[in-house]
């Protein structure tokens, strides 16, 4: 039953990211940002390397959401300077 949320909120996510819409965003950093959280409890709780993996991935992620520049494409609707 959780795996089926989560993929129901997965596709709400990309529904709105490939609109280019700002809760779309949110959603997408709301998520990745979980992703984070559960991984830092891994390595915290003893699963350094698959802890340590995860973190370092979903961190990126969230590092490039974060960025200025992906922001401003979401809140205007134009992600075609973004790289």
């Amino acid at each position: 039953m959780l795996f089926l949320l989560l993929g129901m909120a997965l596709a709400v996510a990309c529904t709105g990211w490939f609109k280019r819409r700002l809760w779309g965003w949110r959603l997408a950093v709301v998520i990745i940002a979980t992703q984070v959280v559960g991984d830092l409890v891994n390595v915290l709780s003893g699963d350094v390397v698959n802890g340590a993996i995860g973190f370092t991935i979903a961190g990126g992620l969230l590092f490039y959401l974060l960025r200025s520049e992906v922001r401003a494409a979401f809140a205007s609707g134009n992600m075609t300077s973004v790289r």
